[in-house]
């Protein structure tokens, strides 16, 4: 059997460990003795100890520099998404009431009793919005008031329920309508003697004045042609707000800044 002679410093693979702890007694200078046959397998197996951590290093260098591309890719998404100008979003700009406008001086007239507006079968109705004097009936036994409309079509404005419709002008030299548009309040189903089915009404809120009284109330749109009054005000108004006194008309006064602003009838 040939030996040959190896430092210990070549022992480094985990097979030849046995070998080291039974030369530790000897100094780390000396040569020590190794049977030939075994050296080959001592070499083979630090060869391959070296492959496998040259190949493990090559991995992690290869997994980090992935982790590395994958946190730059984030960090990028996130500086994108910052940096990125996204416009608020705007609400639409409430609707703007069209108010009764204040007389100076005079303020109309408009009797009282327990802090109620006394009003007779028939009185003046300034309507705000666009400004009309109408002649309006006085009717306990409707439940809502109305007034009279043509062309009436409904259509959405920033995600509600709008109308547009025209309404008359009384007393004029020719035939005129002034258009308006509301939102929808709710519909109304109406049953008339004279049809055979019920039919379907849109309601807005309309704001008027009654002598020196002013009040925002429903309205439904109805086609009042065959009609004396294109006014008609119901209990909605009534209740709470106004007494009747069924032996008057025009028991109010509307100031006189509104009926300068458009000619009226009586009888429309």
């Amino acid at each position: 059997m040939g030996y040959t002679f190896l430092r210990p410093r070549i022992l480094l693979a985990s097979g030849v460990s046995a070998l080291m702890i039974a030369l530790s007694g000897c100094a780390a200078d000396h040569y020590f003795m190794v049977p030939k046959e075994g050296v080959e397998d001592i070499r083979t197996a630090v060869n391959k100890q070296r492959a496998t951590l040259v190949t493990m290093e090559s991995n992690a260098g290869v997994r980090q520099e992935q982790l590395l591309n994958q946190s730059q890719q984030a960090t990028q998404t996130i500086l994108d998404a910052i940096s990125t100008q996204v416009e608020k979003p705007s609400c639409p700009p409430p609707v703007v009431r069209q108010s009764c406008p204040p007389p100076p001086k005079d303020t109309g007239r408009a009797d009282r009793l327990k802090g109620k507006v006394v009003v007779g079968e028939v009185e003046k109705l300034f309507l705000a919005d666009p400004g009309i004097v109408y002649t309006a009936r006085i009717d306990s036994g409707a439940e809502t008031s109305s007034i009279h409309a043509r062309n009436v079509k409904r259509f959405e404005r920033d995600g509600g329920n709008w109308v547009r419709f025209e309404v008359p002008v009384p007393g004029a030299e020719s035939e005129q309508w002034v258009t308006m548009e509301k939102e929808v309040s709710r519909r109304v189903k109406i049953i008339q003697s004279a049809a055979d089915e019920a039919e379907r009404r849109v309601v807005v809120e309309l704001q008027f004045a009654i002598g020196d009284h002013q009040q925002v109330a429903e309205f439904t749109l109805a086609d009042r042609t065959n009609l004396t009054y294109e006014v008609l005000i119901g209990r909605n108004v009534l209740r709470d707000v106004m007494l009747i006194d069924v032996g008057k008309e025009f028991a109010t006064e509307l100031p006189k800044s509104y009926v300068d602003q458009t000619s009226t009838g009586d009888d429309a």
